[in-house]
């Protein structure tokens, strides 16, 4: 374990098993303002033991808050992935982001809720993206402000060997295929991604989606009407041409009856 100089800023874990890719990281994370204290570790068992709470320092001070740990996937041992999920059942977890040069486990990692998923090489900009996130999200914990709720959130989305992000504010609605999710956006191009259609509903509640049908996830500032057909409540989400109609389930009509009215008085009162 090692570390810099102890000054304001976020105190961050750098865990990495190779020499080389480590120093690269390192010389990021040391330049990025809002890092105050870099410290290493090479392994699990290293990791474990800096975050351990009960664990005491050489001189019998407590250990230091970590705020950030970036993790590779590939390490001896437990692998990142194995790592970030034993991270999350401890007390007051820290923030994980991998850093690492294998982008075929993004949707893996992303599933575990990590706040992001860095190729290497790590670039200075890419860095302080991912670092003004967790800055906001870090402002007020209890309930997420108006830069949490605003956050745009990225998805990756897996074809043909290639890994695409797409942000979650081109998402139009959500479709159910299982334990997967069909992401509509745009133009009527979609994307399949490994994420339950339940998860997505939690996780993007804030951002204003909600959910409509067992099988349907809309973004409620697109809803541009609600009615009744023949075969029950449907909304319709865009305009024009490239709208779409999707039906309403008879136990989410008043809830969403109840958001669109809400959401209309506080357009009004904001003008």
């Amino acid at each position: 374990m090692s570390g810099n100089d102890d000054k304001p800023g976020l105190v961050v874990l750098a865990v990495d098993d190779e020499p080389g890719p480590m120093a690269m990281l390192l010389d990021v994370l040391k330049a990025e303002p809002r890092i105050g204290t870099v410290l290493t570790a090479t392994n699990a068992k290293e990791t474990l033991a800096i975050l351990r709470p009960d664990d005491q320092a050489a001189n019998g001070a407590p250990p230091p808050r970590i705020d950030v740990v970036f993790l590779d996937i590939r390490m001896p041992g437990l692998d990142g992935l194995e790592l970030a999920r034993v991270l999350a059942g401890i007390p007051n977890p820290p923030a994980v982001v991998f850093a690492t040069a294998y982008d075929e486990r993004a949707l893996d990692a992303f599933e575990l809720g990590v706040a992001d998923y860095l190729m290497k090489p790590v670039s200075r900009e890419r860095l302080a993206a991912t670092m003004r996130r967790i800055v906001a999200s870090r402002r007020d914990p209890g309930t997420p402000g108006p830069e949490q709720g605003s956050e745009d959130e990225v998805i990756p989305v897996e074809l043909a060997g290639t890994t695409k992000l797409v942000p979650r504010s081109s998402v139009r609605w959500v479709e159910a295929h299982g334990d997967y999710a069909r992401l509509h956006t745009g133009e009527g191009a979609s994307h399949l991604v490994r994420i339950p259609l339940s998860q997505l509903e939690d996780r993007w509640s804030d951002a204003g989606f909600v959910r409509i049908h067992r099988s349907y996830l809309v973004a409620l500032p697109l809803v541009t009407e609600l009615r009744m057909s023949s075969s029950g409540y449907v909304v319709r989400v865009g305009s024009g041409d490239g709208a779409t109609e999707l039906p309403v389930s008879r136990r989410h009509t008043r809830d969403l009856k109840d958001r669109l009215v809400r959401a209309a008085k506080q357009g009004w009162t904001s003008r």
